[in-house]
């Protein structure tokens, strides 16, 4: 289990989890920067004694790597997020283990890079397809919205490089959010993209594309059972490249209404089998 940080959790109700086995991770919202985050953290400093705790008993702490002022531009909140949140808590904190969730920009790959301790940062399926004139360009399409947000071609491309390198501080978060499309198609839709169904086969091509397949189960497997010292899932998959392309649903129906699929915008030919093997 993940716990939710605010201001008020208690750190020893962080470490007897911890100590318990139920406790992995804690995760940190910004209040107001995502879904479901009206109870995140405002000030951050208030949060020190938790993550003093979790430094000290080696527990990772996940952040949603951008602020909510809203004098920031939503497509620098990454970025700034780094430089005034994330750089001083990593100093403050130098052995806490930090994972930058749903990474979107080459600042945020240039800084795990650069870093030294325990930096990792995940990546989502969509992220590594869309930018933001795929949302914008010709009319709004809201089952792209996401936050964090997708920005400008050259982060797509720098998060395409980091996932596909072998660098094992990535690795796969997908963020899949199942909003039904009341939800998403109208005056203020909510953000998410929901890319469950076909997030493998989607990766497949990614990493097929660059030339990387033999790098695809690390990325999406391996490297982050490491970083959180977890063994990998014994189950396996197998992906099998067909010759035509694959037919997928545009709508997954439910007893509450439609979900809209994530399209990635090009054909599909990987198809994922199951192999107990």
């Amino acid at each position: 289990m993940t716990l939710y940080l605010t201001e008020r959790t208690d750190p020893d109700d962080v470490e007897n989890g911890a100590k318990s086995g139920l406790i992995k991770a804690l995760k940190l919202y910004p209040a107001g920067a995502t879904t479901n985050s009206q109870s995140g953290v405002k000030d951050i400093e208030k949060t020190y004694p938790v993550i003093e705790r979790m430094s000290e008993i080696g527990l990772p702490l996940l952040v949603h790597g951008e602020v909510t002022d809203p004098d920031v531009d939503i497509f620098d909140r990454e970025a700034v997020f780094i430089e005034k949140v994330l750089h001083p808590l990593r100093q403050r904190f130098p052995a806490l283990k930090v994972v930058m969730e749903h990474v979107t920009t080459s600042h945020g790959v240039d800084y795990v890079r650069g870093a030294t301790g325990h930096l990792g940062a995940t990546i989502t399926t969509h992220h590594l397809i869309i930018n933001r004139n795929t949302m914008l360009v010709g009319g709004i399409r809201p089952h792209y919205y996401c936050l964090p947000i997708a920005k400008r071609e050259s982060h797509r491309l720098a998060l395409v490089e980091a996932a596909t390198s072998g660098d094992s501080r990535f690795f796969l978060g997908t963020d899949s959010a199942p909003h039904l499309d009341r939800a998403k198609e109208t005056a203020c839709g909510c953000a998410g993209v929901f890319s469950a169904p076909n997030t493998m086969s989607c990766l497949a091509q990614v990493f097929e594309n660059q030339n990387a397949l033999e790098r695809l189960e690390g990325f999406t497997s391996l490297n982050g059972a490491k970083f959180y010292g977890m063994a990998p899932n014994k189950t396996r998959i197998r992906l099998k490249r067909q010759s035509t392309p694959i037919v997928q649903d545009d709508k997954l129906e439910t007893p509450d209404g439609p979900l809209t699929i994530f399209d990635p915008g090009f054909e599909l030919f990987w198809h994922v089998e199951q192999d107990a093997s």
